[in-house]
């Protein structure tokens, strides 16, 4: 896998430092152009409303992946065509979403990691509610800005 951060695949890594990562049980879809991604973690909750997604998405990524816990819900979704569009011009490696997204024929043209539960067509308010870079839990595995976050098509890990 070719990363500038020569990410190694998750099994090895998993293989070498076993118990500092902690793994991603739930099975996401990968739905980005780019199936291998790393890097530090930057966090939104949200729940039927992507407009703090837009938000972060849209200023400085510096390579993190953003995970967006919205709840497991795949009512609508979190993140479509354009605002990953603006991820990749903004420089940010991948986006997981604990929910669904859409365009995925044009997420898959995009050199961005997406890893979500599903996708609706349906569109998300846009009223900005939730909040960022908070700690947050799903699958057990908590995911604390600042922490770094290797994915590829076997799963996630994150630092503890």
């Amino acid at each position: 896998m070719t990363e500038p951060d020569a990410l190694t695949a998750t099994a090895d890594l998993y293989d070498a430092r076993g118990d500092e990562l902690q793994s991603v049980s739930l099975q996401f879809q990968d739905l980005g152009g780019r199936k291998e991604f790393s890097g530090p973690v930057r966090t939104v909750r949200c729940r039927q409303d992507n407009g703090l997604v837009k938000a972060v998405l849209n200023s400085p990524g510096g390579g993190a992946v953003l995970v967006v816990d919205g709840g497991g819900l795949l009512t609508s979704a979190l993140l479509g065509d354009l605002i990953a569009a603006a991820a990749v011009e903004n420089g940010w490696a991948g986006v997981v979403v604990h929910g669904a997204v859409r365009d995925r024929a044009a997420l898959a043209g995009l050199p961005l990691g997406v890893k979500a539960l599903g996708s609706n067509p349906r569109k998300s308010a846009k009223d900005g509610a939730g909040q960022v870079d908070a700690v947050l839990e799903f699958d057990g595995v908590i995911f604390r800005p600042g922490a770094r976050l290797y994915a590829d098509p076997d799963g996630i890990l994150v630092e503890r």
